[in-house]
């Protein structure tokens, strides 16, 4: 099978420095497209069972929509997913504070978290046809955090599959836990209609619900007759209409993370299966972290531009997370995403597509 691998300018930031892209694709008609900002997936284009080739993946044309309007469309997440409390954590007896971003919490790494960074390109690949990697450093004290983080981004497409690795490594103790933001809508990007008939599975008997302001109770919750409940496929908005739920209207829809299991696996296994019935696109999404946060894209109000200059409205794409559990710093039943100098930090996901 052949590969290439194109890298292009995509556009300057304010300050002149360049944010440049590399778009991944092989002879089975699947492409992919990261940009430097953020180490975002910017587009994935897909076929579907009668050949028609799709972007599935909510994001923009242009760099402006991605300086202005975090909604992380694609995006690396660090240095730690999802919310903490009052963005308060104690570390060796020492308090750290990363300052509040999403009501009282810091959400997705604080105000300016790997997300805003343009990372830079490193040339040293062994298989560059197949694969980019991506590198940051995030210096002491970043956003309120510990230790000078060195983190690489490692995207590799291989005939059905789309992998992320992310690795890094710290001087000093801290908290790690990265992801990708991407919003899928195996219909295409042009069918907005389509993402919430999307049938979703997530393999877990248990999830995370939250309280008033999206932090986790520290409860494990059974999905056993509730709108939780993915363990077979079910259309997403189907569930999405459960009004009598009250997380879902606590979180005017899904925000939440499943447990798929409770620690971390050597090798990638399954956290949500995703499948659009007309095109007959199906993605997997496989990682080697236990919990997945699903985000029904709540807050998309149609007042934002995307691609083909569509506007973005709730519901047009799905997020699956992979990740350990929010505000697992304060919360110890959760499991730790400390970091020591002696370790090395290594998350591996992969998206397979049928």
């Amino acid at each position: 099978m052949s590969h290439s691998h194109v890298r292009r300018p995509f556009a300057r930031l304010p300050d002149g420095s360049l944010v440049e892209s590399v778009t991944l694709s092989n002879d089975s008609g699947l492409s992919v497209t990261i940009i430097t900002l953020g180490a975002t997936l910017q587009s994935v284009l897909v076929p579907g069972r009668n050949g028609a080739i799709e972007d599935v993946v909510l994001g923009h044309d242009d760099i402006a929509p991605y300086l202005s309007r975090p909604h992380y469309f694609g995006a690396t997440i660090g240095r730690v997913a999802n919310r903490i409390a009052e963005g308060r954590f104690w570390l060796d007896g020492t308090p750290y504070r990363v300052t509040p971003n999403n009501g009282p919490n810091a959400l997705h790494g604080g105000q300016d978290g790997f997300d805003r960074r343009n990372w830079k390109i490193s040339d040293n690949s062994d298989d560059a046809d197949r694969e980019v990697t991506l590198t940051l450093e995030s210096p002491d004290g970043d956003q309120g955090f510990p230790g000078t983080l060195n983190v690489s981004a490692t995207y590799r497409l291989d005939q059905t599959t789309l992998s992320i690795r992310y690795r890094a490594t710290t001087d000093k103790p801290t908290l790690v836990n990265i992801t990708n933001h991407t919003y899928w809508n195996l219909g295409g990007i042009a069918a907005p209609e389509r993402a919430l008939q999307q049938n979703l599975l997530i393999p877990a008997d248990i999830y995370l619900p939250v309280d008033q302001v999206a932090i986790p109770t520290g409860e494990f919750r059974a999905v056993e007759g509730t709108a939780f409940d993915f363990r077979t496929p079910s259309p997403i908005g189907a569930r999405l209409r459960n009004a009598e739920d009250a997380q879902l209207r606590l979180q005017q829809g899904y925000d939440h993370n499943w447990a798929v299991d409770h620690r971390r696996a050597e090798k990638p296994r399954l956290l949500a299966r995703l499948e659009d019935t007309v095109s007959g696109r199906v993605l997997e999404v496989l990682s080697t972290e236990p919990g997945v946060q699903f985000y029904s894209g709540n807050f998309l109000d149609g007042t934002l531009g995307g691609k083909r200059d569509l506007l973005y409205r709730q519901g047009d794409g799905i997020a699956l997370e992979p990740q350990m559990f929010p505000d697992a710093p304060n919360q110890p039943e959760f499991g730790s995403i400390r970091l020591d100098p002696a370790e090395v930090y290594d998350h591996r996901m992969i998206f397979r597509f049928s």
